[in-house]
């Protein structure tokens, strides 16, 4: 997914060190950095750190397959969203970027309950920044999905 946006929609996140941003900055991020349908996906920012996030994908027939399995395209879209989150957590605010790679193993499926997409930045310098993904079971903590990272900053 690009996330190649305008530096003008970083208005919208807080400068500064990732101590000054709050839960709410975050949230609205996800609103007006993301393309509508990343929207419909109704993410929730759960908690984060210096340079990492947990999101929360409710869980909704409309993102299931077969037997209300939560679809793969689903659980990369929120796995690239939670990894740009991280990113704005590490740095204090956006910085454009791009997705280089996302590389993704599914570990079992996911049905019946939310899902929890916890993101981490492992290093960023300043065009290259590496991260890991895992989607949990918001139930369950059994481990779906893990994804690793590398974007490119603009």
């Amino acid at each position: 997914m690009d996330h190649a946006l305008p530096t003008s929609s970083a208005a919208t996140v807080p400068p500064g060190p990732a101590a000054a941003l709050d839960k709410a900055a975050l949230q609205e991020a996800l609103t007006s950095l993301f393309a509508p349908w990343v929207q419909d996906l109704h993410l929730q920012v759960e908690r984060f750190g210096p340079s990492e996030v947990t999101l929360r994908l409710p869980h909704d027939e409309r993102l299931s397959r077969t037997g209300g399995m939560l679809c793969g395209q689903a659980m990369m879209a929120a796995a690239d969203t939670a990894m740009v989150l991280a990113l704005i957590c590490h740095f204090g605010s956006f910085r454009p970027c791009t997705t280089v790679q996302l590389s993704s193993s599914f570990l079992k499926p996911l049905s019946g309950q939310d899902a929890l997409v916890q993101a981490r930045v492992i290093r960023a310098g300043k065009s290259t920044a590496f991260g890991e993904i895992e989607l949990l079971g918001a139930d369950d903590g059994k481990s779906v999905l893990r994804a690793s990272t590398v974007y490119a900053l603009l």
